[in-house]
C-alpha cells in the first residue's frame, strides 16, 4: 500500500528525492519545504537535511510492493529534473516506474530546461504522465517544452496560479489542473482567470480540474467552480502488460 494523499488529483506519494530549490514566483511560499521542516522537527529520517536536496534510495523499490494499482504523484516533496538530482539516480527512478507497470505515474517538474535535454535518454512508457507547473504568463515557455518530450500523456499544472493565461496553447496538452494558493501569505486567485482557463480547455477538448481556490483555509474555500466540482482526467487505456 502507498502513502495516501490529500491532493486531489492523485491517489498516493512517492518520494524517492526529497528537498528542492526556488526557481520561479510559484515556489515562493512552497507547501512542500513547510511540511519538510515540520517532519524534520518530528525526526522523521527522510527529512533529516529538512528540505535540502536529498537523494532517498532505500525509497526506490516502493512502488513494486503495491499489489493495488494506483495513481501515484512522484515526487510530491521534489523535482525530479532538477540539476543536483544525477541523471543515473533519474534513470533509476524511471526503471522502477517501468517494472512496477499496474500503477500510473504523474511527474511534475520547473524544470523544463532539463526535461527536454533528458528526454532522448528516457524511456517513456504510456503509464508515465510528463506534467509542467506553469504559474503565470511568464512561464508558458516551460509548456513549449513539454510539449518537444516523448511522454505519451502531457499535463499542465496552473498551480499557484498567479495571474491570467488568456492564450494557452493546448496542442499535445492531455490535462489540466488549476488551484490557487493556500497557506499563510497565500496570494489570492482571480475567479475570471479560472473561468478562462475552463473555456479554453472546453474549446480544446482538454480535460479541466479544478483543484482549490486555496487561501489562509483552504477547506473553507473549497473547489466548487460556478457550483460545480472539476474532476475530469484523461481518458487513457487501462495499464495492461
Amino acid at each position: 500500500m502507498g502513502l495516501g494523499s490529500s491532493i486531489e488529483w492523485t491517489e498516493t506519494t512517492w518520494n524517492p528525492v526529497t528537498g528542492c530549490t526556488k526557481v520561479s514566483p510559484g515556489c515562493q511560499h512552497c507547501y512542500a519545504e513547510r511540511m519538510a521542516r515540520r517532519l524534520k522537527a518530528m525526526g522523521q529520517r527522510n527529512y533529516r537535511n529538512g528540505f535540502e536536496v536529498t537523494l532517498q534510495p532505500h525509497m526506490l523499490e516502493a512502488p513494486l510492493h503495491w499489489k493495488r494499482p494506483q495513481l501515484i504523484f512522484v515526487n510530491s516533496m521534489s523535482d525530479l529534473f532538477q540539476e543536483d538530482v544525477p541523471e543515473d539516480f533519474v534513470q533509476r527512478v524511471f526503471d522502477v516506474m517501468r517494472r512496477a507497470h499496474w500503477h500510473r505515474y504523474q511527474i511534475l517538474t520547473k524544470r523544463a530546461d532539463r526535461l527536454v535535454e533528458l528526454d532522448a535518454r528516457l524511456r517513456w512508457e504510456p503509464n508515465i504522465w510528463m506534467g509542467v507547473s506553469v504559474e503565470s504568463d511568464d512561464y508558458t515557455s516551460r509548456i513549449d517544452r513539454l510539449r518537444r518530450t516523448n511522454a505519451t500523456v502531457k499535463f499542465l499544472s496552473l498551480e499557484p496560479l498567479l495571474g491570467p493565461l488568456r492564450r494557452l496553447n493546448l496542442r499535445g496538452i492531455d490535462w489540466v489542473i488549476v488551484g490557487g494558493e493556500s497557506g499563510l501569505g497565500a496570494r489570492p486567485m482571480d475567479p475570471e482567470w479560472v473561468l478562462e482557463i475552463r473555456d479554453q480547455c472546453r474549446a480544446a477538448s482538454v480535460p479541466f480540474f479544478f483543484k482549490q481556490w486555496g487561501g489562509v483555509q483552504r477547506c473553507r474555500t473549497g473547489r466548487q467552480l460556478e457550483g460545480q466540482v472539476y474532476d475530469e482526467m484523461p481518458c487513457v487505456q487501462p495499464v495492461t502488460r
